[in-house]
């Protein structure tokens, strides 16, 4: 174990020392043990405060849908809502397309929504959830609902709203009062300017000569798919409760975990989750996120029952390859065993 430990300790520090990550967080548990929970890299590289896994705050992009699906399977399992009913049931005033979809369409990726347009990824606009929807409800949808796959964080914008009109209640405020107190994830919030203090990571663009500030971004309008704060310790302890059966009942939960399908063939994405097998043939559900300033790997292996949560204070760094080689060690045999 100390030999796989020390192996995956050097990787992540190579990040760090090759210039590849400015910091870089994670997380990972077993069972009720933390296996490793360690910064590496500056939260700010201009005042070299190190990153902290329990305080340091990183925008985790798209890892923010499975804490949306996680309240989205509290609303079903309480009735509020039903998975398979049209969107338009909640949300009547939504322009009307050439077919209907449904929430379970929405949340898996398969009703035909469009996906980002130019500068629409780094929006730096004070739109709410319900405002946000001019930025693309007048346009056709891509294919017939159900009958392809197409990853766009605007279904999780439409989802997020149902979710809000049938609450009645700010969608943030129902995501707080069913999962971040009931699990205490503290340290998970939604992004504002005015709440910002000393425990944030800058967020950073890298480029040829090094890493510099990102742009300025306004994420609040797509905090289901993507706009929210977190450390690596509390991403863990979410998956944590998934893997000790925290959540909701596990019929529901399955339906969320669980892959759909177009015809016959899996689309390897659940409700809200990445449902898929990695490298080496495992079976994993959880998610990646790429947004401005934040790079994500969240990652529940049920057969091993292990949470690893990885979180980078910078833009897509190219550097999937090496997670993937590090989460390797801590799933190996001799980690393990």
């Amino acid at each position: 174990m100390l030999n796989a430990f020390t192996r995956a300790d050097k990787m992540l520090n190579a990040l760090v020392m090759q210039n590849k990550v400015p910091g870089l967080s994670i997380s990972v548990e077993q069972n009720n043990q933390v296996l490793l929970q360690r910064g590496y890299g500056f939260a700010h590289i201009e005042t070299r405060i190190p990153v902290d896994p329990l305080k340091t705050i990183f925008r985790i992009a798209s890892a923010s849908k499975p804490i949306a699906a996680t309240a989205l399977a509290h609303m079903v399992e309480e009735g509020i809502l039903n998975l398979d009913a049209s969107f338009y049931d909640y949300v009547p005033y939504y322009p009307k397309k050439s077919e209907d979809f449904t929430i379970r369409q929405l949340a898996g990726h398969t009703a035909g929504l469009r996906g980002y347009r130019g500068k629409e990824y780094a929006l730096n606009l004070p739109l709410d959830i319900k405002e946000s929807i001019d930025i693309f409800k007048d346009d056709e949808l891509l294919f017939k609902p159900g009958s392809d796959y197409f990853y766009t964080s605007y279904d999780w914008v439409l989802v997020s709203l149902a979710m809000q009109e049938v609450s009645a209640i700010p969608f943030a405020e129902y995501v707080e009062q069913n999962v971040l107190k009931p699990l205490g994830l503290f340290n998970t919030y939604p992004e504002s300017p005015h709440d910002r203090n000393s425990n944030w990571a800058t967020f950073y663009t890298r480029k040829a000569s090094g890493f510099k500030p990102a742009v300025a971004v306004n994420n609040l309008y797509k905090l289901a798919g993507g706009g929210y704060l977190s450390t690596s310790a509390d991403l863990a302890k979410l998956g944590k409760a998934y893997l000790d059966k925290k959540i909701v009942n596990e019929t529901v939960v399955d339906e969320f975990i669980t892959s759909q399908k177009i015809g016959d063939t899996p689309t390897y994405y659940g409700l809200g989750w990445q449902s898929s097998f990695d490298n080496k043939g495992r079976p994993y559900y959880g998610h990646i996120g790429n947004g401005v300033g934040g790079y994500s790997n969240f990652y529940i292996y049920p057969q091993q029952e292990i949470v690893i949560a990885i979180l980078i204070n910078c833009t897509d760094p190219k550097v999937q390859m090496e997670l993937d080689s590090i989460i390797d060690v801590f799933l190996s045999t001799e980690l393990l065993g």
